[in-house]
């Protein structure tokens, strides 16, 4: 078992005295959409704001690789014999795939046919770590074809090749039935996305872009899967009792407040509705 909940003897509330016995664990794996999730404001940063107290978010991206370098650590990334399996996984892979082939051989390219077969193996082992284990995929976002031929990192990719990869993951998460997360039309939401969404390379994802990937998260995590219990924040228990004498004390002078009762997330929750906010 992932996850043991108990109720402590004591306390002011139901909600305060509700107690994870150990936190579950996120892991966000991924190539450098994920290893720099942590900076500039990033998708993985934010996570890690929202669900502190909640969960333990790990980070396992790797700047550079394809589902295929993936394949090839599978398994020492998540072993079988863990004593604490994942309760979510993130896997985003696509973008270097995606690149367009050396003459040399070289190079992050994957076919998209071998692609799709990678990904499948990376679902397969993933669902076999856990009943628990649950797993969203995010799919190749579009990128900024302009910004990247100023860059000059030397990749060649395009909209249309991104648009293609995004399909592949989309049908086979679908196929498989995983969670998946359209970044494709996610971030071509957002008026001005191409100036707004991306860093000074055109790849990697700006804080406005990262807020629309947090929100298509949460927007999954939201709704719970049957039989098993929620990851949304909003709903997961703390691992110690929020009864506190300690805390600061409330305006009605008779107890303390809980801080997990008053996280302020608004700087990003212009995400819950984008069509509506647009960020």
């Amino acid at each position: 078992m992932i996850l043991n909940y108990h109720f402590a003897s004591h306390g002011k509330s139901a909600f305060s005295s509700m107690v994870a016995v150990e936190r579950p664990r996120f892991v966000l794996f991924g190539s450098s959409i994920v290893q720099l999730s942590y900076i500039n404001g990033g998708w993985g940063a934010i996570l890690t704001h929202i669900y502190a107290r909640k969960a333990d978010i790990l980070l396992r991206g790797y700047n550079g690789w394809n589902s295929r370098r993936a394949l090839q650590v599978l398994h020492q990334v998540f072993p079988k014999d863990a004593s604490v399996q994942p309760a979510l996984v993130i896997v985003y892979f696509g973008g270097n795939d995606s690149a367009a082939p050396h003459p040399s051989g070289l190079g992050p390219h994957v076919p998209l046919q071998e692609y799709e077969e990678n990904m499948r193996k990376i679902a397969n082992h993933l669902k076999s770590l856990s009943k628990e284990t649950r797993i969203i995929f995010l799919s190749c976002p579009p990128v900024n074809e302009e910004r990247l031929r100023q860059s000059r990192i030397g990749v060649v990719r395009t909209n249309e090749t991104s648009r293609e990869y995004s399909e592949a993951c989309i049908e086979l998460a679908r196929e498989m039935d995983l969670k998946v997360v359209d970044l494709w039309t996610a971030i071509q939401q957002k008026d001005n996305w191409k100036e707004a969404c991306f860093t000074s390379d055109g790849i990697h994802f700006s804080a406005e872009g990262s807020k629309i990937v947090v929100n298509e998260i949460l927007k999954i995590l939201e709704k719970a899967d049957e039989g098993k219990p929620s990851l949304h924040w909003k709903s997961m228990l703390t691992e110690f009792a929020e009864n506190s004498p300690y805390y600061a004390v409330s305006p009605n002078g008779r107890d303390t407040l809980n801080p997990s009762e008053h996280v302020d997330i608004s700087r990003y929750v212009s995400l819950f509705n984008p069509m509506r906010s647009r960020l």
